[in-house]
């Protein structure tokens, strides 16, 4: 007499099978019923309200504004909408190394430490001396050029 293929873990294993499949579809009938049918399209509705909200209620027709095509500007504005600022700043030395030839000016508006080379100045400074200069973008970040001391009377 042949004994039975199916070991008592094999079994086992078929009998959680069998009851997992049972539990998922009970769930399965379970959401089914709990289910909402289907919403109305008034339900599905969403408004932007004038603030820029989602709403469910539509905006007051009351509220609305005209806007010109014209008045709108996408992207950066042109140079010449922009205004021109003085390219001479004002600030005060705060380092200067003579041997080095190089060192660092405060601007007094931005407090903006700027790098200068001894290159760029029209006489010699010193630390704490007052100095008029314009900008430039170096390679490494905003260099001072066209330094001039600032005689005190």
């Amino acid at each position: 007499m042949a004994r039975s293929q199916a070991s008592f873990g094999k079994k086992e294993n078929e009998k959680k099978r069998q009851k997992n499949k049972k539990e998922k579809e009970e769930r399965k009938e379970e959401r089914q019923a709990n289910a909402k049918k289907g919403q109305t399209l008034d339900e599905m509705m969403a408004y932007v309200d004038e603030n820029g909200n989602i709403s469910t209620t539509p905006p007051d027709p009351s509220k609305k504004k005209e806007i010109n095509a014209e008045d709108i500007h996408i992207g950066v504005p042109k140079q010449e909408d922009r205004e021109q600022e003085d390219p001479i700043r004002k600030g005060t030395v705060t380092f200067f190394n003579d041997s080095k030839g190089y060192g660092f000016i405060k601007d007094s508006e931005t407090q903006e430490s700027v790098f200068v080379h001894a290159n760029s100045l029209s006489g010699p400074i010193k630390e704490h001396d007052k100095v008029t200069f314009e900008v430039e973008m170096g390679q490494k970040g905003p260099n001072a050029v066209s330094v001039k001391k600032i005689e005190v009377a």
